[in-house]
């Protein structure tokens, strides 16, 4: 049932293919970084002509399990030059599933200055010119897209910072309400879209079908399993469901752990307001909406929609790590300011942490003042209008660091590291330092065991166990975004043993494998060592898979402490 399809932007064709022999068995991030590691050159320009862009539904999507529908989006990246995956809600994921297309591989370059968008439907494909688009954001461009093609559809698109192939422009996904609300956002996937032409792909699920499963069953069983454990576990029942990820705020902060003005404290006399009790009482009092999907199938539903003074929708709940990066890492306490910034985030098409680090580091150089939200919303504005300020600003905060000659540079591998200061949350330094793809809160979530209790108890301002810990998170992640599962889900498997047990028989029970454990754990090494093998190649080694000096020099208030785990320990961890 499931293909492959094959977009040549060089000549303008689109090809469908069985899927070969050696990408059997995969979905989702495991599809994507095995699509890179084989047919992109690890050296080539990630915004050249044999640069690869891949999106992927996991290999758990077009069925009945819940918080299935993620897609991931690969490539190699333009801000770190390593391989990359990006990961997404929305529906594209759940549309594709259910058209039968395991891959969309998006290659070569189109002639310069043309843009083009992509219909996908029921054994339909088709590229068409896009040049009436030039320019648009992302809220623009999808408008105009539902006057052509509806609200029944699902769209992906790029805004301007992926026109001008920004390092950290972002790739848009609608949501339920057809808003672009849901991105791609890290590793700059959208700049690669942008030297694609691509503009936008529109997705047409109509006489599209569930998934086959072997054994219906075995499979409807399992899902209900795992369905009660979400419901059950008090992070994805309660915590997420009514403060959203913005909950983290005040818990980050009490840990000492939430990075204030560029990482300079762990934190921010200001967390209070910002804060995921302070959305959701705003969110009620405008009579928003608390507890929203991002996606079909959700039933952890983190998200809301944010309404403005006058009642009028302005964006979904910006994440915890959008309110964090532009919050108090810029030294700002305004959330109606920070959605603001989130809604145009989303409508140019820009990762809001990487580009909330650039503000950041922009004030650390006296750009702007800390706490200048108005500030640092004429910076965006720059952004959005390509000026030449924009232009570094929206090539990441590494740029920006080495442009304004700013010392404390808050990056690994060129990426910007989220919300949690590995000083006091070492685990997650060590995610970061070790991540194939830069740093990554979401490629190992330390802060889970560390933080929060979850999955055991692991001292946060201790070395031992953090890299065991960042190794078994960092396998696990890998397996969970090849099944397109939501990241979130990692919390009842974490802490309830039927709900992993539950994941592997809706595996077996769809496929018809008799997988163990074991088998899990090996898919997820496996992934792991064909991103690491990808970025061998492309001429990184031990010594980039370092934090910046000043986290292991510069002690962080409250706590005072550094990231002291050793170099032979980082580089013990892809021992397996």
């Amino acid at each position: 049932m499931f293909k492959i399809l094959r977009v040549n932007m060089s000549d303008l064709s689109v090809n469908v293919e069985d899927i070969p022999e050696h990408y059997q068995g995969l979905g989702g991030r495991g599809l994507t970084s095995a699509i890179v590691a084989r047919e992109v050159p690890p050296t080539c320009s990630a915004i050249g002509p044999n640069n690869k862009l891949v999106f992927a539904p996991g290999l758990l999507g077009a069925t009945a399990c819940a918080n299935s529908g993620r897609i991931s989006v690969g490539g190699k990246s333009p801000l770190t030059g390593t391989i990359k995956e990006s990961n997404s809600g929305g529906q594209a994921g759940q549309y594709l599933a259910r058209l039968g297309i395991a891959a969309i591989v998006v290659e070569g370059l189109p002639e310069e200055g043309k843009l083009y968008k992509l219909f996908v439907g029921k054994d339909k494909y088709e590229l068409s010119p896009a040049d009436d688009l030039k320019g648009l954001g992302n809220y623009d461009t999808v408008d105009r897209l539902k006057g052509q093609f509806g609200e029944k559809v699902g769209y992906v698109s790029i805004g301007q910072a992926g026109e001008w192939k920004m390092a950290g422009a972002s790739v848009a996904f609608t949501d339920r309400e057809i808003r672009p609300t849901r991105h791609a956002g890290r590793g700059g996937m959208g700049a690669v879209m942008g030297s694609k032409g691509l503009k936008a792909i529109i997705i047409d699920p109509e006489g599209g079908e569930l998934a086959p499963i072997k054994d219906k069953e075995a499979f409807k069983e399992a899902s209900k399993r795992f369905t009660n454990a979400l419901k059950e576990h008090p992070v994805t029942s309660q915590g997420l469901t009514n403060y959203g990820t913005d909950i983290l705020i005040n818990i980050i902060n009490e840990a000492g752990g939430l990075p204030t003005r560029n990482f300079s404290s762990g934190r921010f006399e200001g967390a209070e307001k910002v804060a995921g009790e302070t959305l959701n009482q705003i969110t009620q009092e405008r009579k928003g909406v608390v507890s929203h999907g991002c996606m079909s199938g959700c039933i952890i539903r983190c998200s809301g929609i944010y309404l403005d003074q006058q009642g009028n929708y302005l964006t979904k709940w910006p994440e915890y790590e959008t309110v964090w990066a532009w919050g108090p890492n810029c030294g700002i306490d305004d959330l109606d300011a920070i959605a603001r910034i989130d809604r145009a985030c989303d409508d140019y098409g820009l990762d809001t942490i990487e580009i909330g680090n650039s503000i950041a580091v922009a004030m650390e150089a006296g750009i702007k003042e800390f706490g200048d939200a108005a500030g640092a919303e004429e910076l965006l504005a720059e952004i959005g209008k390509g000026t030449p300020l924009g232009r570094i600003l929206g090539s990441g905060a590494a740029i920006v660091g080495k442009t304004f000659g700013v010392r404390r540079v808050p990056v690994v591998k060129s990426q910007a590291l989220p919300a949690y200061d590995p000083r006091a949350i070492k685990g997650i330094g060590v995610t970061y330092a070790t991540s194939t793809m830069g740093a990554d809160h979401t490629a190992g979530y330390a802060v889970a065991t560390n933080i929060m209790k979850v999955g055991g108890d692991v001292d946060p301002l201790k070395t031992e166990g953090q890299v065991e810990l960042s190794r078994s998170l960092q396998i696990a992640t890998a397996v969970i975004d090849t099944l397109g599962l939501c990241l979130f889900v990692a919390f009842p498997v974490m802490d309830m043993p039927d709900a992993f047990n539950a994941i592997v028989d809706m595996v077996n029970a769809k496929y018809g494998l008799s997988m163990t454990a074991d088998d899990v754990t090996a898919l997820g090494q496996k992934i792991l060592k064909m991103e690491r093998d990808f970025n061998t190649r492309a001429g990184f080694n031990q010594a980039d898979d370092r934090l910046p000096e000043f986290f292991m020099t510069e002690k962080l208030p409250p706590h005072n402490e550094v990231f002291d785990i050793k170099e032979e320990e980082l580089d013990s961890l892809f021992n397996f």
